[in-house]
């Protein structure tokens, strides 16, 4: 594959365009190509040069494609699965975002495909890297909050008219998948991540503002226990007015409590733990030159970095594809109490 790694990006929306950039920055990689049914005059990719590609069969077909070590796919959450399939089908390795896919069984048969293939597929999850969420994954797996009573996550935010466009994806069921899907799939990881898996799940939905805007709610109740042992549970909206409200994790252990909050779970905002001193966390991002942390969008580069890792040095996957998968299913589990 040479000493650089080829990269297509599937998809030119926000995302789209964040993974062009962080592939473009990283010195080990090459954008080599672009798929979107739109022109690139009205996808503002000018700053690439890449070429564009109308559909990803077109690029598998092209000298181009017979080319690329490693497709990024940031299209609508419908198309995930069936994409990611073509691109294994190819012979070649995927970058797929949030969620993997809309269904279990179709994260099954990626997963399966893959195996058969022989190639690695990286599942996007980019909170795992905020320092916040590293420190906490940190003193789980070394025991010093003791024994996890109860979890509490909380994630309100602001999506109203101006995101739910007519002419865009998002609030259609078959392409979008629901709230927990778009919007705080990252935050069902960051449980499973740090908790480990879910079950007696209990669950109440409403659509307080959105009834003409999305196929699906806008806020939720969850309640569960956790298998390792302990209890917890999500409250979701979309409803907030005007802006992002928060989202925050509390946790209440055996040898201490802890709450990381702030608009993006950025913010250390309580510790009280026995015997245990808080360090400084310093967060870093390429384009944050203050030095603070604006959201996990900032943090798609060290996802590029983990693919360079793997696929050039035999590194271990930040975020492997049998995760993603399980992310899948506890939202379909979740959703399965509104009869879906």
């Amino acid at each position: 594959m040479g000493n650089t790694l080829k990269f297509a990006v599937v998809g030119c929306g926000h995302i789209g365009k964040r993974h062009a950039e962080m592939i473009s920055r990283n010195k080990d990689c090459v954008l080599a190509a672009f798929v979107d049914v739109q022109t690139k005059e009205k996808l503002e990719l000018e700053q690439f040069s890449a070429p564009l590609f109308s559909s990803l069969e077109a690029l598998l077909a092209s000298d181009v494609g017979q080319e690329i070590d490693v497709i990024t796919i940031a299209t609508p959450n419908g198309y995930h699965a069936d994409q990611a399939m073509k691109c294994l089908d190819a012979k070649k390795h995927v970058v797929l975002e949030k969620p993997i896919a809309l269904y279990k069984a179709d994260a099954e048969k990626v997963i399966y495909k893959a195996l058969q293939v022989r190639k690695q597929v990286f599942a996007v999850m980019q909170n795992r890297y905020s320092p916040p969420s590293v420190w906490l994954k940190q003193l789980l797996e070394k025991g010093i909050l003791g024994k996890i009573f109860l979890v509490q996550i909380n994630c309100f935010w602001n999506r109203d008219e101006r995101y739910y466009k007519k002419e865009s994806w998002h609030g259609k069921k078959e392409l979008d998948g629901g709230t927990l899907f778009t919007q705080f799939s990252h935050f069902i990881d960051l449980i499973y991540w740090c908790f480990g898996d879910i079950t007696n799940i209990r669950a109440r939905f409403r659509d307080f503002n959105h009834q003409e805007l999305t196929d699906f709610e806008d806020s939720g109740v969850i309640s569960f226990d956790f298998v390792n042992g302990g209890m917890g549970c999500l409250n979701y909206s979309t409803a907030v007015w005007d802006k992002n409200l928060e989202s925050h994790v509390t946790v209440i252990a055996e040898k201490g409590s802890l709450k990381v909050g702030g608009q993006y779970m950025n913010e250390v905002e309580y510790c009280h733990i026995k015997d245990y001193t808080m360090p400084e966390l310093t967060p870093v991002n390429p384009d944050n030159s203050d030095g603070t942390y604006k959201g996990s969008a900032a943090n798609l580069h060290y996802i590029i970095e983990n693919v360079v890792e793997v696929l050039r040095h035999g590194g271990e996957l930040t975020t492997n594809v049998l995760e993603g998968m399980k992310v899948v299913d506890i939202i379909e589990r979740i959703y399965q109490q509104l009869g879906r």
